[in-house]
């Protein structure tokens, strides 16, 4: 009688243990997938505050729009491999073209020349421009 008692009370407890570890395995790997997926999301990238672009519409033809305009540095470090994103955009905001050209370096405290072409689209209200990509040139020799 006693062994079955005892036998009895073992299976309870094991059960309940086993519902305990289950849970806690459970939220790990709960936890372990949120973090995955929270660190798999991409963030929008965004040009550092001192760096700041000017552009004007400088000729429309048949097929493309010239855009002009400056990338300036107010920072202390230069930046290179610097593009610049200049889209057709409609009403809404909806990006219906666009041109990525290549500035180069802009160093510190300076700025520099970009001339973007973006395709001639129906239903374009305005341009946006603004900084594509860009590096911070840290560890290079002064020329």
């Amino acid at each position: 009688m006693r062994r079955a008692r005892s036998l009895r009370r073992r299976g309870l407890f094991s059960r309940k243990m086993f519902r305990i570890v289950m849970r806690a395995a459970w939220r790990r790997l709960f936890f372990c997938v949120f973090t995955v997926v929270a660190a798999a999301t991409p963030v929008a990238a965004q040009a550092p505050a001192n760096l700041r672009v000017t552009h004007t519409v400088d000729k429309t033809g048949p097929t493309s729009t010239e855009i002009s305009g400056r990338v300036y540095n107010d920072g202390s470090v230069d930046v290179i491999d610097v593009y610049v994103n200049a889209a057709a955009i409609d009403q809404s905001g909806k990006v219906l073209a666009q041109g990525i050209p290549f500035v180069g370096t802009v160093p510190a405290r300076g700025n520099a020349a970009f001339k973007a072409r973006v395709p001639v689209v129906p239903g374009a209200t305005g341009f946006r421009v603004g900084i594509n990509s860009f590096r911070f040139a840290f560890g290079r020799d002064a020329p």
